[in-house]
C-alpha cells in the first residue's frame, strides 16, 4: 500500500477507535448508574483493554525481520510521535509524576523539565543520525561506528541493564494498578500484567508494539485528562486545570500556613520526633535493647491473655508485635533505622508547595538547588540516551520524518506534563480541605483500599480521633490513581484512570522488553555468536529472550524492590553515563575510537552504579557517603563527565579510526536521504 493511502487509512482507523472509546466510557458510566458494582467495572476496563491490545498484537504478527525490529520503517511521523509518547509515558510519568509534585512541590519540577528537555537533545543530536544509519538497535550503531564487537558488547550490556531496571518499575506499577482495579493480591496482579505485556509484543515485535502503543496513548491521555478536568470544574468552576491551578495554588499557600502551625499539628510532630529519638536510642543500645524489647512484649502478651478484660483485638495486636520483632541484631538495626527515618520525616514541618529550593537554612537550600540541577541534567541526558526511545526513530520513513516525529513526540508528551502540576495542586487542595481535621472513623473508603497495597496509611498517634496532616502518609504512586476517589467522582472514572495507568505501564514495558530481547538476540547472539543463523532462528531466539526476560522482571517486581520513581531515575542515570558520551562522540567527534568508547562506557556505568550503591538504603548505603550531598537518584551526574573524559583521553592516546569510519561518519551526518548508511567492515574485537 502506498504511504499516503496508508496514512489516510491509519487516521480513519484511529479516529473511529477514539470515538468508540468515548462511547465505551459513557456505556460503562450508564451501567454504574444502573447498579454495576465497582469491582465489575474494574474487570470490564481491564479485560476490555487487554483484549484490545491482544487483538492488535495478533493482527500485527509478522515473520519479517524489518517489520519485527523496526515496523517496516513506514510509521508516519504523527503516529510514531504518539507511539513514542506512549512508550515514554511510563508508570513513573503517569502514576509517579503528579505524586512527586504533590510530595515535593517545586523540587518535583526537575522531572518535568528534565524529561521534556531531553527530547530537544534527541531531535538535535541523535534521532536524525540514527535514522540515517538505519539498522535495528543502538548497539548496532556503536558496533558500526567504533568497529568490532567490544563497543557493541558494552553498549548492549548498558542497554540491557538500564532497560531491565526500567521494566521492573513498569511491572511493579502494573501490579499496583491491577491489584486495585480488580481486587487481587499485588503478586497476582503483577503476573496478570505479564500476560498483557506479552500479548502486545510477542508475535509482532516492533510492528505490534507500535500500533498497540498508539491505541494505548489515546486511552492514557483520556484517562489522565478527564479526572483533573472534572476536578478543576468542581473546585474553580472552569474545566481548564492547566490555566486555573495557579489560583488554587495561591489559596493552597494560605491553607498550608493554617495547617502547618496549628497546635495539634505541632503536638503530633513532637510525638513523631519522640518516636524517632526512641528508635535512635534503641539502635545505640543494641543488642541489649532487642532482648529488653522481646522480654517486654512477651510479658505484655501474657498479661493480656490472663486478663478477662482484654479484647481479642488487643491480644492479636500483641501477638503480631512480638512476631514482627526483629530476630537478630542486624535485622533490628535495619528495621529500626528505617522506622526512625520514617518517624523523623513525619516530625518535620512540611514545606510549602511553591517554595523553590526548600530548606531550613541557606546551606540546606544550596543542597536542594544542587540536587535540582543534578536531577535535571541526569533526566535530560538520560532521556536522550534511552535505547527503547531512540529505537523508535528507526521506524520512520526518512530522516526528515524522524525529526518531525520528535516534534510530535514532544507535543503528545507535553499534554500530560503540562497537566501534572495541576493534578498535584488540585489533589493536595482536596486532601487539605476535605480530609485534614476530620474524624478518623469517617474517612473515605479509598484510604483503607489503598492502604491494603501499602500506598496510604493513617495513624492516630495522639489518640484524639481527628486526622492531622502528619498522621496521614500518602505514597507518591497513589495520587493520580486515587484522585477520582479523593474528588468523590463516580467509580467509572477510577476505572478509567487505572486503565490509563495500565496502558502507560504496558506500553513502556513492551518497548523495554523488546529492547532487551533485541540486544540479546540480535546484538549478542546474531552479531557476535551465530552470524550465519537463519531469519527464522533469529526470530525464535528473540521471542524466547523476550519471554525469559519478562518472567525474570516480573519475579523481581513481585518482590517490591523500591518505589517506581527511584528505579526509573536510576535507569536514566545508567543510560546517560553509559551511552550518551559514546553516542554523541560517535556522531560529532571523528577522533573518537573503539577503545575510548569501550573504556568510556565502562567507566561511566561503573561510577554511576558505585555511587547508587553507597548512597541508597535499598543497597545498604547511606547519604553519609554522598558526594556534595547529591541524592542517589542523580548518580549519573558523576558517571557522565567521567565517561566523556575517558573517551577523550583514551581516544587521544590510541590510534585514530580508519578511513572507512570517516566515510561512514560522512554518510551518517549528511542531512538528506532516508536510507541506511553503509557500515564499515568490522575487524576483530
Amino acid at each position: 500500500m502506498a504511504q499516503p493511502a496508508f496514512n489516510r487509512r491509519l487516521k480513519i482507523l484511529y479516529a473511529g477507535y477514539s470515538l468508540g472509546l468515548v462511547l465505551f466510557i459513557l456505556l460503562v458510566a450508564g451501567a454504574e448508574r444502573l447498579g454495576m458494582r465497582p469491582r465489575m467495572i474494574g474487570y470490564v476496563f481491564m479485560f476490555a483493554t487487554l483484549a484490545l491490545y491482544a487483538s492488535i498484537g495478533m493482527m500485527s504478527r509478522t515473520a519479517d525481520m524489518v517489520e519485527y525490529y523496526v515496523a517496516g520503517r513506514r510509521v508516519p511521523a504523527f503516529f510514531n510521535g504518539m507511539a513514542t509518547g506512549a512508550d515514554w509515558m511510563s508508570a513513573a510519568s503517569f502514576i509517579g509524576m503528579a505524586g512527586t509534585l504533590y510530595l515535593d512541590g517545586y523540587q518535583g519540577l526537575a522531572f518535568v523539565i528534565g524529561w521534556t528537555g531531553g527530547f530537544c537533545l534527541v531531535a538535535l543530536m541523535l534521532a536524525p543520525y540514527l535514522r540515517k544509519f538505519g539498522q535495528f538497535t543502538i548497539p548496532d550503531f556503536l558496533g558500526a561506528r567504533y568497529g568490532g564487537n567490544f563497543a557493541r558488547f558494552v553498549g548492549a550490556l548498558v542497554a540491557i541493564l538500564a532497560s531491565f531496571i526500567y521494566v521492573v518499575a513498569q511491572i511493579y506499577g502494573i501490579g499496583l494498578i491491577t491489584s486495585r482495579l480488580i481486587g487481587v493480591e499485588f503478586e497476582i496482579g503483577v503476573f496478570v500484567g505479564l500476560a498483557g505485556i506479552l500479548v502486545c509484543s510477542f508475535l509482532g515485535g516492533m510492528r505490534a508494539v507500535t500500533w498497540t502503543q498508539v491505541a494505548q496513548y489515546i486511552i492514557l491521555i483520556f484517562a489522565y485528562m478527564i479526572p483533573v478536568v472534572i476536578l478543576s470544574q468542581k473546585v474553580t468552576g472552569i474545566p481548564l486545570p492547566q490555566v486555573m491551578y495557579g489560583s488554587v495554588l495561591e489559596k493552597l499557600g494560605v491553607k498550608e500556613q493554617q495547617i502547618f502551625d496549628s497546635p495539634k499539628e505541632v503536638e503530633v510532630r513532637g510525638l513523631y520526633q519522640a518516636r524517632a529519638a526512641d528508635y535512635e536510642a534503641k539502635i545505640a543500645a543494641l543488642p541489649n535493647s532487642l532482648a529488653v524489647e522481646h522480654k517486654a512484649l512477651a510479658a505484655q502478651l501474657e498479661v493480656l491473655k490472663d486478663s478477662p478484660r482484654s479484647s481479642a483485638r488487643e491480644v492479636f495486636n500483641a501477638e503480631r508485635a512480638l512476631k514482627d520483632l526483629p530476630r537478630s541484631e542486624a535485622e533490628a538495626r535495619v528495621k529500626w533505622d528505617a522506622a526512625r527515618r520514617v518517624a523523623a520525616e513525619q516530625a518535620e514541618r512540611p514545606l510549602a508547595h511553591a517554595e523553590p529550593y526548600p530548606g531550613k537554612d541557606e546551606a540546606a537550600s544550596d543542597i536542594a538547588r544542587r540536587n535540582f540541577i543534578a536531577l535535571v541534567i541526569c533526566l535530560t541526558i538520560g532521556t536522550a540516551s534511552l535505547p527503547h526511545i531512540l529505537m523508535r526513530y528507526y521506524t520512520t520513513t526518512s530522516v526528515r520524518e524522524a525529526r518531525t516525529s520528535v516534534f510530535w513526540s514532544l507535543f503528545f508528551i507535553s499534554l500530560l506534563y503540562f497537566t501534572a502540576p495541576a493534578y498535584a495542586v488540585f489533589a493536595k487542595w482536596s486532601v487539605y480541605n476535605d480530609l485534614v481535621g476530620t474524624a478518623i472513623d469517617t474517612l473515605p473508603n479509598w484510604i483503607a483500599s489503598w492502604g491494603k497495597v501499602g500506598l496510604a496509611q493513617v495513624e492516630d498517634i495522639n489518640g484524639d480521633g481527628i486526622l492531622q496532616l502528619a498522621e496521614l502518609t500518602l505514597h507518591s504512586d497513589v495520587i493520580v490513581l486515587a484522585t477520582p476517589e479523593i474528588a468523590g467522582l463516580p467509580y467509572v472514572i477510577s476505572g478509567l484512570v487505572a486503565a490509563g495507568g495500565l496502558a502507560a505501564a504496558l506500553s513502556t514495558a513492551d518497548g523495554l522488553l523488546l529492547t532487551i530481547a533485541n540486544a540479546l538476540a540480535h546484538d549478542l547472539y546474531y552479531k557476535m555468536i551465530a552470524p550465519n543463523s537463519s531469519t527464522q532462528r533469529r526470530l525464535v531466539i528473540s521471542k524466547a529472550m523476550l519471554l525469559a526476560v519478562a518472567m525474570v522482571a516480573t519475579w523481581v517486581a513481585s518482590l517490591r524492590p523500591d518505589n517506581i520513581l527511584f528505579m526509573v531515575s536510576l535507569a536514566f542515570s545508567i543510560a546517560a553515563a553509559g551511552l550518551f558520551p559514546a553516542l554523541v562522540c560517535g556522531v560529532f567527534w571523528r577522533r573518537a575510537n573503539r577503545w575510548g568508547a569501550v573504556f568510556g562506557m565502562a567507566a561511566g556505568l561503573s561510577l554511576t552504579l558505585y555511587y547508587a550503591v553507597i548512597t541508597h538504603p535499598f543497597f545498604g548505603g547511606s547519604m553519609a557517603s554522598a558526594w556534595f550531598d547529591i541524592q542517589p537518584i542523580s548518580s549519573g551526574i558523576f558517571g557522565l563527565p567521567l565517561g566523556f573524559a575517558v573517551i577523550i583521553v583514551v581516544s587521544l592516546l590510541t590510534g585514530a579510526p580508519g578511513q572507512e569510519v570517516q566515510r561512514f561518519l560522512d554518510d551518517v551526518r549528511y542531512p538528506g536521504g532516508g536510507g541506511a548508511a553503509a557500515a564499515p567492515q568490522q575487524k576483530g574485537g
